[in-house]
């Protein structure tokens, strides 16, 4: 591939950025913590954008003020909702429970590794309940890299382990699990700008295409749409490491949650469709890897390009 190189600026207690050697800055990731408790503090990235300069995050939108960006969330987690805003509660629909809203805390980062073609970070983080409790140590993985102005594309890779901190099992749920149909959102979350509502969302191996994709699995999702006020469409490619989708070593199963109409959004739902526990002192993974790229790709450059691209 050709690449020219990036450049990172940590901005001490607030972000990192990455700039491509083109002069866009690609990627702000924010630890900051955001003032508002009722929309979950928590780390996120936005804007990201293409290498051509175009944002592919939306940053607290109107109809749900807790988006933001690409984050990693927890909807329901014993109780808890590390989502942000609105709680689902089965009977009486979404509620306002700021009580049960928890944290992300930033803890530091343990590794930040800079070279010519990519960024490799390691964040230290504590999920921290409503009421002070630290019920989770996880270690975040974030990865910039395969920069190439000739493919017009960039690629994130963003990993997790958790490790649960407590005495008795955290149990991973959503919406769903919780009485809400085909409402499985949870884990790491993507929110599109406005202008990707309405855009063409397709996954290898069938002709099934935005909503008919819900609940669905797949080792890769593709999210494309046409921008307002520039000329040209944008593509992202959400994808699993293989392990993810191994039942061998997954903990859970994991489905997409996507819509692309009321408003755009892809989430790598680990507890979609049933709960599941993680015992006391044990811990669980996932990897997955984000394609930013210029214009409107279909299903055959998706596959070839990610076949190029080996984890």
């Amino acid at each position: 591939m050709s690449s020219r190189g990036i450049r990172v600026t940590h901005t001490h207690g607030e972000a990192v950025t990455v700039t491509a050697a083109c002069g866009t800055e690609i990627l702000r990731y924010v630890y900051r913590p955001d003032p508002e408790r009722f929309e979950s503090r928590k780390p996120y990235a936005h804007p990201v954008r293409t290498l051509g300069g175009r944002t592919v995050t939306g940053y607290r939108p109107n109809d749900h003020r807790w988006h933001k960006g690409l984050q990693m969330t927890a909807s329901h987690l014993s109780g808890q909702n590390f989502w942000g805003g609105n709680s689902y509660v089965h009977g009486r629909g979404y509620l306002p429970l700021p009580e049960r809203v928890g944290s992300m805390r930033h803890d530091g980062f343990s590794a930040f590794t800079v070279q010519d073609d990519r960024c490799d970070i390691t964040e230290d983080l504590t999920w921290v309940e409503n009421g002070g409790a630290e019920w989770a140590r996880e270690e975040r993985g974030l990865s910039v890299h395969s920069v190439d102005e000739e493919a017009g594309a960039w690629v994130l890779d963003w990993s997790l382990r958790l490790t649960n901190l407590r005495d008795s099992a955290l149990r991973f749920g959503s919406p769903t699990t919780a009485g809400r149909e085909m409402a499985g959102y949870t884990g790491l979350q993507w929110r599109g700008p406005r202008d990707f509502t309405g855009g063409t969302v397709f996954a290898p191996d069938t002709d099934a295409e935005g909503g008919g994709l819900m609940g669905t699995q797949g080792p890769w999702l593709a999210f494309s749409a046409e921008h307002d006020e520039y000329d040209g469409h944008s593509t992202l490619v959400f994808a699993h490491a293989p392990e993810n989708l191994d039942e061998g070593s997954a903990i859970h199963p994991s489905h997409w949650f996507v819509r692309a109409e009321p408003i755009p959004s892809v989430a790598f739902s680990w507890a979609f469709f049933e709960e599941f526990a993680l015992p006391p002192g044990e811990s669980f993974a996932y990897r997955y890897r984000i394609v930013v790229a210029d214009g409107a790709w279909d299903r055959e450059r998706v596959g070839a390009y990610l076949d190029g691209l080996p984890w």
